[in-house]
């Protein structure tokens, strides 16, 4: 096959006399080609390649446009099946052949979505990291107490060595193999590599050389980060046996840290809900229901206490559902704050990654550890962190929409939460955004995803996933296949315009709270590149257990009567790169609340 160019000033009579044979014996008209040398000088043109690719007949095209809602005149479709195989088909060439070219899961698109210059936003004007007052309580003689102690504390134990890194990274690990058979939650134990880690550490110690409040501290990565020499399986089944040779970039900084990777977590198949090939991933409030995903592993193993603090990815909702059911504290970054390099990619312009733990202090603590450039990762930016946790947040004006929290999913602790920054002294802001079709941003998350594994949907991997029922991977990467391009871009528009409106609300506002689960929100701040942080406020009580799979009949969910007591919280969404501003308001939440330190029945 010869380019456009190419093909002008070659191409002579016998190619196209060819040509015209082809589309005879195929039924069709002859294909509009050049028939002589090209006069020099003249341009390339569109529809003057050689024929390539499969015959399509104007049928084809009556069929095509039921699928894409277009309509073309019976005209129009003998002139598209004419010319389709000399304009438009040769653009799968790359796929296809002759010249088919391997695209590298690390090659990311050329177009790169960047949010703050989208708006023309800087993010904070200083950078500052100031850590809580808190006095530090004495070590507990019971394990349990010590496993469920936030990263605050237990890193004040390790730092006064009241508490060795050996002796906690062997509690977390006795943890593991007695509890998590019920829970699922890790895919693979790192016992040999995090006892050394340990230990190095402890020597550090006891060295006068500490690294910060994340030395010899024990923590699970989501099974989609690369650790070298140690599997990463995306849980999914074509994956099992994927061992890596380098760390992700987000790994290489929590070593540098001195944290002690003791687990790597469970994850939804390809990073959707909570299903991987190893079974569910249940919840430890509610062992009967799963825990949502698709950083189930990451919500369970740490509401469970069986690591100190975790690292999960959200693509649209994978942070901030399971710490939702799990009642853990989950920071969603605002996009391109932290390096993604060695991260299984679902979707380049959507995908983040952050802290699940149990205290929101936590988070920001591990957040300081991981952000930072990427040279690896193209969406990466570095940008100051301002947080102060001893700052107060009287004056903060908190936007809410009214519609939202008067009706699912929007709870009494979600209205209790707005009710309790008021007393706090925050100001609440009634806000809105129009209505307008927030859920055809989804075709970026399906084009990219499908962009992202189609080998595996070309080759049949994809059929070995557990899942394959119509809201599974699978069938999604298959329909994806389908999409138009024309509305992809259109999309992208789209998105756009939701992010110059959420600049013009946050500009009216400090930041945002939402019932965690409003379909919306999750949807636009995940497009736009916002921050989020869930937060546990109190607990409901569900007659049924819950699922992020679509209705089944043919798998009923399990109902309790009475109705059985769960975590339940609220996320508050940032300006970009300000999660200082709604990690202050979610420390305020928390202890207003007063239900962070309870723990899951039997954990």
């Amino acid at each position: 096959m010869t380019r456009r160019r190419q093909f002008l000033i070659q191409a002579g009579l016998l190619a196209a006399g060819a040509s015209a044979a082809d589309a005879t014996a195929a039924g069709q008209d002859t294909p509009t080609t050049s028939t002589a040398p090209a006069t020099p000088g003249a341009p390339p043109t569109f529809g003057a390649t050689p024929g390539f690719g499969p015959d399509v007949s104007p049928a084809t095209f009556a069929e095509a446009e039921k699928l894409m809602q277009v309509s073309m005149s019976s005209t129009q479709r003998r002139m598209a099946a004419r010319s389709w195989r000399v304009s438009l088909a040769s653009t799968m060439e790359r796929r296809s052949g002759p010249r088919r070219v391997d695209l590298e899961p690390g090659i990311a698109p050329a177009t790169v979505w960047d949010p703050a210059a989208a708006v023309g936003t800087a993010g904070p004007a200083r950078e500052r990291f100031v850590r809580s007052r808190a006095a530090a309580a004495p070590l507990p003689a019971d394990d349990a107490d010590i496993a469920h102690a936030p990263v605050t504390r237990l890193a004040h134990w390790i730092e006064t060595r009241a508490l060795s890194s050996e002796r906690l990274t062997r509690l977390y690990l006795a943890r593991i193999r007695r509890l998590d058979g019920a829970l699922r939650s890790v895919i693979t134990v790192t016992e040999a590599h995090a006892l050394e880690r340990a230990r190095q550490a402890d020597r550090e110690i006891a060295a006068g050389k500490y690294r910060g409040p994340l030395h010899g501290i024990p923590y699970g990565v989501k099974d989609l980060l690369d650790t070298a020499g140690i599997p990463t399986t995306w849980g999914a089944e074509p994956f099992r046996a994927r061992v890596p040779t380098t760390d992700a970039h987000v790994v290489r900084r929590l070593d540098a840290a001195g944290a002690v990777l003791v687990a790597k977590l469970s994850l939804g198949a390809l990073a959707l809900n909570d299903v991987w090939f190893g079974g569910q991933t249940m919840n430890p409030w509610l062992p009967e229901e799963g825990a949502s995903g698709s950083s189930a592993g990451p919500g369970a193993a740490t509401a469970a206490g069986l690591v100190a603090f975790s690292i999960g990815s959200e693509t649209g909702g994978s942070i901030v559902s399971p710490s939702m059911r799990c009642g853990v504290a989950g920071l969603r970054p605002t996009y391109g704050r932290v390096g993604r390099s060695g991260a299984m990619t679902l979707c380049w312009s959507l995908d983040k990654l952050g802290p699940m733990t149990r205290s929101v202090e936590d988070a920001m603590l591990v957040l300081r550890a991981i952000a930072g450039p990427d040279a690896g990762d193209v969406a990466s930016r570095p940008a100051r962190l301002d947080f102060d946790a001893n700052a107060g947040v009287a004056g903060l004006k908190v936007g809410y929409f009214p519609g939202w929290m008067k009706e699912d999913p929007a709870t009494d602790v979600d209205r209790a939460a707005l009710e309790n920054l008021k007393k706090l002294g925050c100001k609440a802001v009634p806000v809105t955004l129009p209505d307008w079709p927030h859920q055809s941003l989804n075709t970026v998350l399906f084009a990219e995803a499908a962009a992202a594994f189609e080998e595996i949907v070309l080759d049949g991997r994809v059929d070995e996933l557990a899942m394959q029922v119509p809201d599974a991977w699978p069938n999604l990467l298959r329909q994806a296949r389908f999409l138009s391009a024309v509305d992809f871009v259109q999309a992208d528009r789209l998105r756009r315009k939701y992010a110059l409106e959420m600049a013009r609300i946050l500009r009216e506002v400090d930041l945002l709270l939402v019932p965690s689960l409003r379909e919306e929100m999750l949807t636009i701040s995940n497009n736009t590149g916002h921050p989020s942080l869930t937060v546990r406020t109190g607990f409901v009580a569900v007659g049924a257990a819950r699922s992020d799979w679509a209705p089944d009949p043919q798998r009923p969910l399990p109902t309790f009567a009475p109705p059985r007591r769960v975590p339940h919280g609220v996320t508050l969404i940032g300006r970009l790169f300000d999660e200082g501003t709604i990690a202050r308001v979610g420390m305020a939440l928390e202890r207003v609340s007063g239900v962070a330190a309870e723990r899951a029945p039997g954990f």
